[in-house]
Formats: structure tokens, sequence, C-alpha cells
């Protein structure tokens, strides 16, 4: 009864499979909502032919970890043998997404096939007896000497690549890669150019098979607000290209920031700051460039961190100084760095009438806009510097600098790059960068 309801179902359109369903019984249901082929779109499935390693590589919320986990689940019940390898950046990632999560290996199937999960073993286990054990690519030695007939690995472009523990931790996988006739690997990730991912991307097109996509292909699973905001947030910058539309973005040759620095120093929340900053790069004129805004603090060992780039486009003096007025308020900055360059004094002039005690600071360009980021690029390097959230716009302008050339970032002036170069600048490369106790 089962296989004549799939051949129905398989034959209508999604909206028609799911009327029809009501019409049969619980355990009909139950079972055909767990039937992956007859849900899944084609993308998610396994590619046909002779490959060793499946890569999607596709924006956030495209349904990367569901199609991993089916695979798994597949893999599982066709082979009672299989030893799967379930590697992601950590292990506490592994356990929350690619196992417990939502869309992870104990929440799809049918109930009575669904596999057991014994966190002191770091094992999952089948009722068939197939198996799969978890891996942190953190540790690239605990995948040296298990074999494995398949694997799985989530957000490869995540794995910290500090000593090339990335690299090592695939190539560890893959020598232990030799169990069965066939063995073979499902990558996941959101595309990043990062060492690892620009290998695979490199692999002989007869040992891999690349699967692209963007958040929209799954918007019929996804909250419609969701798939709005982030659009309307991340637009088509280079960091929404990547992260939503599933490009690989390439760095720019000789750039001071790259796409892989800045992931690199990704935070979620500041820590408790001794000093906070505004530091602003003024437009030339109202229907100009920018107004680059942006707000650092810096913490007691010594760290830098961006809170927020309030920059303000095509804006006149009147509202762009209230902009900073309003980001020195919101973050209870301790002083204003504002670039007088482009209009001297009346840079003073307009931010002291948007709000008379601002603790404000004008500071002279002597040397171009890379030149002076350089030093700022090299506390990046250096680990000294979080951004406390995501930030597309500037981050793009970050990765448009290039050492010893002309900007090759979006629009024609680094304007919110500048005002973080001049954050910075004061926080940690000028003489009050030594931290104090802040007065709330």
């Amino acid at each position: 009864m089962i296989s004549e309801h799939l051949a129905i179902l398989e034959s209508l359109p999604p909206a028609e499979r799911r009327r029809k369903m009501k019409s049969f019984n619980d355990k009909e249901r139950d079972e055909l909502l767990t039937h992956w082929q007859l849900w899944a779109r084609p993308q998610q499935l396994p590619p046909p032919g002779d490959w060793r390693i499946w890569l999607i590589m596709a924006g956030r919320g495209f349904g990367k970890t569901r199609a991993g986990a089916e695979w798994v689940r597949a893999v599982a019940k066709a082979d009672p043998d299989a030893r799967i390898a379930l590697v992601g950046a950590t292990l506490p990632e592994v356990r929350a997404v690619m196992v417990e999560g939502e869309s992870g290996l104990l929440s799809v199937g049918p109930e009575p096939q669904r596999p057991r999960f014994e966190p002191s073993l770091r094992r999952v286990s089948w009722p068939n007896g197939a198996q799969a054990t978890i891996y942190s690519a953190l540790e690239p030695e605990t995948l040296r000497g298990p074999q494995h007939s398949h694997a799985w690995c989530d957000e490869v472009a995540k794995w910290d690549n500090a000593s090339a523990r990335a690299t090592r931790a695939w190539d560890n996988l893959l020598l232990g890669l030799r169990l069965g006739e066939s063995p073979r690997a499902l990558a996941t990730t959101t595309p990043r150019a990062v060492p690892l991912v620009q290998r695979l991307m490199a692999e002989p097109a007869e040992d891999i098979v690349i699967t692209r996509g963007s958040t929209e292909d799954n918007r019929d699973n996804l909250p419609a607000r969701f798939v709005n905001d982030i659009r309307r947030s991340f637009g088509r910058s280079l960091l929404g290209r990547q992260e939503l539309d599933g490009e690989l973005i390439a760095d720019i040759e000789g750039a001071l920031w790259t796409r892989a620095l800045l992931e690199s120093c990704r935070g979620d929340a500041a820590p408790e700051l001794t000093r906070v900053v505004v530091a602003v790069d003024p437009p030339a004129s109202a229907s100009g460039d920018a107004c680059g805004i942006v707000v650092a603090g810096l913490a007691a060992d010594g760290t830098a961190h961006i809170l927020a780039d309030a920059s303000v486009e095509k804006a006149s003096p009147e509202r762009w100084a209230r902009a900073v007025a309003n980001a020195a308020q919101v973050w209870n900055a301790d002083r204003v760095v504002a670039e007088a360059n482009q209009g001297g004094a009346m840079v003073g002039s307009v931010l002291r009438a948007a709000q008379l005690s601002l603790p404000l600071k004008l500071v002279h360009a002597i040397r171009g806009k890379v030149a002076r980021a350089e030093p700022v690029a090299a506390l990046y390097e250096a680990g000294r510097v979080r951004h406390a959230g995501t930030f597309p716009a500037l981050e793009d302008e970050l990765c448009g600098l290039v050492a010893g050339g002309a900007y090759q970032g979006p629009g024609r002036s680094p304007d919110r790059a500048d005002a973080l170069v001049w954050a910075l600048t004061e926080l940690m490369l000028g003489k009050a960068s030594e931290p104090r106790v802040r007065v709330a």
C-alpha cells in the first residue's frame, strides 16, 4: 500500500502532495513524511556517478544539514557494516547540529529506525549495526588511524586552519577512508575562500561533484520574514552573495584583509570594555560617498572589539553629525575621533552643533588610506581584534584594500574601512591606547 501511495504522491506537485496526505491514516502519513526522496529537492539528493567526494556548497538555510543527515541515514540503512565519520568544527557543534539538531541524525527517518547516541563514546549506532563516530577538526590526530567507509564533514569552510589544522584533519580523514568497496565523503558548507575549500574546488572532475545553491532555493521551508530580513540586511553585498547566494568570493590578490581572516576574528558579544570610541570619516559632499561611522572598544586584555557600523549614505552634514552623536550616546563613547582633512574646522563645528558636549578629537591624515590601514591589518593577523557580529558593507571594503595598490572594493572610497582604521589607531596604536577604568 505504501508503495502505491508513493507512486501517486511522486506524480503530484508539492502543494497537492500535502493535501493528498490528509486522506491517509496516521501510520501511512508518518512513514510517507520520512520518505526523503519524496520531499527533497533534486539538489539535496546524492548525484549519480562514481564520485569520491560530494561537496554541497550553498547559502544559509539551503538545507545542507538535512541533506547530509539523510545521506548518512541512507548509507546506514543500506549497509549494516558502514562505519561513518562525522566531522565538524568542534565536538559540541557536531553534537548540536549533525546529531541532535532539528535536521540532525536523531531527527530524521522513521522512529523505529533512528539511531542511538552514546556521547561518552562519541558514537551513533543504528539498529541494524551501522555506526558513526564524531570527530572535531580541531584535533586532526584523532582521525589518524581510525578507518571509515563513509564520512560527512559539516561546514568545512569554518574549520580552524591555524597550524593548517583544517587541511590536516581532511588529509587524515581521507587516508582512513578505506573500508568497503566504494568509500565516499560528503562535505557540506557555506562557501568561503579558505585553503581547504579552494583545494576541494581544484579536485579532479572525476573525483568530486559540486552542488551549489542559495537560501532562496529553500524559501518554501523557511519563514518568509527570515528570508526577507536577511536579504534586506545583506542585499547584494559580497558577504550576502557568499552567505545567501552561495557564491565563492575569491580574495583580491594582495588584499590586507581576507575573508578567512575576518571569519577567524568573528565573535558574538564583546566582553566588558575599558574604553569605547566612535570614529568618523566625513564625506566630501552630501551627494557623494558615505559617512563612515564605526564604534570600537578596548577590553582589559588588550583586545579591540568592533561593536557597530553606524555609517550613513548620502547624508547632509546635519544628518551624519546626528548619527555620530547618537552612536556616541548609545555606546557611551569616551571619545569621538573625526578625520578633518575634508572641511577642516567645519567638521568640528558640525559635530558640536549636533551635541555640544561631544568628546571630540580631530585627526589629520598625512598618509593614504591603504598606508594607514596596514598596521591595523597587522593587529588582525596577530589576533588582537574581534568583530562582535557581522558587518557586510564594512567587511567588503576591508577586503578591497590592497597593499601598495588602489582600492578595489565596492564604492568609490572605503569610508567605513577608514573609520575603522581611525578607531583602532586611537584605541591601540595611539598614545591613548592604554586601558583605563571607565565610569558608566
